[in-house]
């Protein structure tokens, strides 16, 4: 079975609130909402691939030193297993837009049960709704 590196993020407003984002129509697990990140490309690290991913489908832009390494998931899909550290950010430039048509919400930690997440994500929840 093939591995899959992923690189997630939870970007936390001056608020409190977790940024997360809707996978759009024609994605696998569409409607599902998910932290954002990306696929980590040869020759990246987790750090690497989540301020490009960031700058692509957000618009904004970070730096490693502002990336806090939380905790991660790991788990067995039909196709693939994925493995996705998930990092935490409260410092960076430029407004939050959606670059890829992706629907974006801002919500308190608390409120993330509410909104049906892919099966790796949903473990990553309680530990995050603990640590802010």
């Amino acid at each position: 079975m093939k591995n899959v590196l992923v690189s997630a993020v939870a970007l936390v407003d001056k608020d409190g609130r977790v940024l997360i984002a809707k996978r759009p129509d024609g994605k696998s697990m569409a409607g599902l909402w998910e932290f954002p990140g990306g696929k980590v490309e040869p020759g990246e690290t987790p750090e690497q691939a989540l301020v490009r991913e960031l700058s692509e489908e957000l618009g904004i832009k970070t730096w490693n030193s502002c990336l806090a390494p939380l905790t991660f998931a790991s788990h067995t899909y039909e196709q693939f297993h994925l493995l996705m550290p998930l990092f935490v950010c409260r410092k960076w430039e430029g407004v939050v837009l959606p670059k890829e048509n992706q629907e974006l919400k801002w919500v308190y930690s608390k409120e993330l049960k509410n909104y049906p997440m892919p099966p790796a994500d949903i473990p990553l929840v309680p530990i995050l709704r603990e640590w802010i």
